[in-house]
């Protein structure tokens, strides 16, 4: 099934009604809209749409309308006869699922477009948390429609608190709420001060208009009822509120149809030559929801017809640059953020501490079951994040080797490894596309070429770079992901042994030419932004294995003793787990994957499920003791202002907390089925515990398209297709820009089109779902990837 649709046309007006509480007046209030936009716009058509009712039939309010507001265009979608909550009322009888009814609701409102311009009202049940018929309240379910809303307050007593209650859970999930209607009620008066209220705290407009007379009887009541509907559809107060919603309609599309033009003229994007760049290559975003944008569709496809849609869904194919895995607009992660904003704001951190930090260090520490690391530094992202991770650890190893601060200290890595875009985290990384042409760009060390996997004609291949083959023989074949990640069986074998003897060999070239290294620093298990390679596994334990053995290689005076087997021997080990950690590869830490712990170990994008930004640096007990000293300029002098900023460790928590969660009940376990993972678990599935949310059969079609591809592979929720490249590998290779630009175009004609927003790196493109990506969703994007394939090469 398609992903929820958004309800914006230039043609028709669409204004979502909503209730600070049942009985608050919203069918009134609606019947009255609707029946004025009729009369005002003569020319044009006027809808009401219930998605869902409860209570007696002919009691409904769509029969309301027909009766007061003649002309007006209504349905109901879904009639339960118990007037009760629409969870409970549907109780025992069948229930759609969120995104149908969703989607039934986008198909009514489709239709009453493709009739020309128009208003429509769309009118919730009881108040805005009323669950709806599947249990998820009405403020949730329908956020990724992402209607502008008309706010219907309670002029009843205790009504001010319930209407700022209800605009404060709107706005926590991103709704506008273009005006708040009320009631006149001289003996309360919650108009004036909704009026003071709401136009000094957040400019929305408020009007009133008197309420309904008196019931009498069934009979008297409907000419009573007329006659008000009468006059106040037709009064100036009526005719001033939908004048505003008019203007407030016209004037997003404005907005959106200006942004990319804006930006243009105004923003200086990351990684991206302008010069080649157009305003149309920028994609406008209006809003976000679970895995996907809701993007303004392109001008040529836009231009067919103006009732066509405005905006689309566009899956969020690079989990916004890697960092998104709780879906976007995630209310538990909002409410985190709102509660210590709330509660914080931000505070300093520096000699102090507050209980999100303190909770956030506990839960990574614990999450990481290893006895090597005790300590959590703060810091603001990734990049940064390595900074202090490479300050440790150079410090940690000139102080027991008893170097002087001058001496120049490199660090050992991989080739393509890449750990941010800060000048030391720069200097990490061997000269390439991202760091050639910076002026203060050092690199300091040396980077190991490696054997990589990838799946090719459905079997999975370990390739030996041509450079590496003499050492280290010719490239392997596994029957499945599993057996490459089967460590224990793999390091009896010849192939480790020629691992960690090339290691060594290259290792102590180096050091007898004067080199002098501090830390080993790599991510692992992939490659991220180096190219979204898959590494074997085996070379990066046989790396670490070799580094920690090495002491004397490093410095021959040092004589290792019977070390704590906590404490770091040859050189500290960085895990730079920024990408790979928290469970985008399935599991909490990316380290289990080679058996083995890092000394320090890097942490961001998933920390926070992709709401703020924040890093988390763990390092051991003796790494952190290597700076103590009576002298403070020994300390670890590294800060900013918004260190362990309280929203973001507050989020971290609530992101750790709700992931854990997902594993401990099983979310993910659809993804084992054998049927689904195929060779990707294989005989030793159960052993390491391998899952990915993409399914083998794609993988092995598309490991089978040999004309174009070179390779794929697939693990927890990222899929990475290399294509083959004329132009070459790397970063500046055109090689997946025709599937990019398949994929961008989409899938669908007009109102159901939906397309996926996709990055490449060079020749590989990738597409990474989050951790909440449903099956349906992965189903309904592999059959766009196999048609991709087929017609873009």
């Amino acid at each position: 099934m398609a992903p929820a649709h958004p309800l914006l046309w230039r043609s028709l007006r669409v204004f979502q009604v909503y209730g600070a509480n049942t009985d608050v007046g919203k069918t009134v209030f609606t019947t009255i809209l609707c029946r004025a936009a009729k009369l005002i716009w003569r020319r044009e058509h006027a809808a009401f749409l219930k998605p869902v009712s409860t209570g007696p039939g002919d009691e409904a309010d769509d029969l309301h309308i027909e009766r007061h507001a003649p002309g007006v265009v209504r349905r109901t979608l879904l009639q339960y006869d118990l007037a009760m909550s629409p969870h409970a009322a549907a109780k025992g009888k069948p229930v759609p699922s969120d995104i149908d009814l969703l989607s039934r609701v986008h198909q009514f409102a489709s239709r009453r477009a493709a009739r020309g311009p128009g208003w429509l009202f769309v009118e919730t049940a009881g108040g805005v948390h009323s669950p709806g018929p599947s249990g998820t309240t009405q403020a949730d379910l329908y956020a990724a429609l992402r209607c502008p809303v008309v706010l219907i307050a309670d002029s009843k007593l205790g009504g001010i608190s319930l209407t700022i209650s209800a605009f404060e859970s709107l706005k926590l999930r991103g709704y506008d709420v273009e005006t708040v209607l009320v009631f006149r009620d001289d003996k309360y008066d919650n108009e004036q001060y909704l009026k003071d209220y709401f136009t000094s705290h957040h400019g929305i407009a408020v009007a009133s208009l008197p309420a309904p007379p008196p019931k009498i009887n069934r009979d008297a009541d409907t000419e009573i009822m007329s006659k008000y509907y009468e006059e106040e559809s037709e009064s100036t107060a009526t005719r001033k509120i939908l004048d505003h919603l008019d203007r407030r309609h016209q004037a997003r599309i404005d907005r959106l149809d200006s942004m990319r033009a804006g930006a243009h003229r105004q923003i200086w994007y990351p990684f991206t030559q302008h010069k080649l760049s157009s305003p149309d290559n920028i994609v406008v975003i209006d809003s976000a929801r679970g895995d996907f944008f809701q993007t303004l569709v392109s001008e040529p496809k836009r231009a067919i017809h103006i009732n066509q849609p405005i905006l689309q869904p566009s899956f969020d194919g690079s989990a916004s640059w890697w960092t998104q895995g709780l879906g976007h607009g995630n209310p538990l992660l909002t409410m985190s953020a709102a509660y210590a904003a709330g509660r914080y704001g931000h505070v300093m951190f520096a000699g102090a501490i507050h209980e999100p930090a303190l909770a956030l260090a506990e839960t990574l520490l614990h999450g990481m079951k290893s006895a090597r690391l005790t300590r959590v530094f703060y810091s603001d992202n990734g990049s940064t994040g390595v900074e202090v991770a490479v300050k440790m650890a150079l410090r940690a190893a000139r102080t027991r080797y008893g170097w002087a601060a001058s001496t120049d200290i490199g660090i050992i890595g991989l080739k393509g490894g890449y750990h941010g875009d800060t000048i030391g985290a720069m200097d990490c990384a061997e000269p390439s596309t991202y760091n050639e042409n910076i002026e203060w760009y050092n690199g300091r060390g040396i980077w190991y070429e490696y054997p990589s996997v990838k799946c090719v004609r459905g079997q999975w291949n370990i390739e030996m770079p041509d450079a590496l083959k003499a050492d280290l023989g010719d490239d392997q074949v596994f029957e499945s992901l599993s057996d490459v990640f089967d460590l224990d069986a793999r390091r009896t074998k010849y192939k480790h042994r020629a691992y960690e003897e090339y290691i060594e060999r290259t290792l102590s070239q180096h050091l007898s030419n004067g080199r002098r290294f501090g830390a080993l620093l790599m991510e692992p298990v992939v490659v991220g932004a180096g190219g979204m390679d898959l590494v074997d596994p085996l070379f990066q334990r046989a790396l670490v294995d070799v580094v920690r053995r090495s002491a004397t290689l490093f410095d021959a005076r040092h004589r290792p003793g019977n070390p704590d087997p906590t404490c770091w021997s040859g050189l500290p080990v960085i895990f730079d787990e920024v990408f790979t950690g928290l469970y985008r590869l399935g599991r909490f830490t990316a380290s289990s994957f080679l058996g083995t712990e890092a000394d320090v170990s890097v942490h961001a994008k998933l920390l926070t499920g992709g709401l703020v930004p924040l890093s988390a640096t763990l390092a051991s007990e003796n790494i952190f003791k290597a700076f103590e000293s009576d002298d403070k300029a020994d300390a670890l002098l590294h800060g900013h202002s918004y260190t362990a900023h309280p929203v973001g460790c507050q989020v971290a928590l609530e992101s750790m907390q709700q992931m854990q969660a997902m594993e401990g009940r099983g979310e993910w376990d659809w993804t084992k089925d054998s049927d689904w993972s195929g060779s990707l678990g294989g005989r030793t599935r159960g052993k390491a515990g391998l899952w990915s949310i993409w399914p083998w059969d794609l993988l092995n079609w598309v490991s089978n398209q040999i004309r174009c591809v070179a390779g794929t592979w697939a693990l927890g929720s990222i899929l990475a297709i290399h294509m083959k490249a004329a132009d070459g590998t790397g970063y500046k290779s055109n090689a997946a820009l025709k599937l990019q630009t398949f994929l961008r175009d989409g899938d669908g004609d007009g109102e159901e089109r939906w397309n996926v927003h996709s990055r490449v790196l060079g020749n590989v493109l990738y597409i990474m779902g989050s951790q909440k990506t449903t099956k349906e969703d992965v189903g309904e994007i592999a059959s766009l990837v196999r048609r991709a394939l087929v017609v873009a090469h």
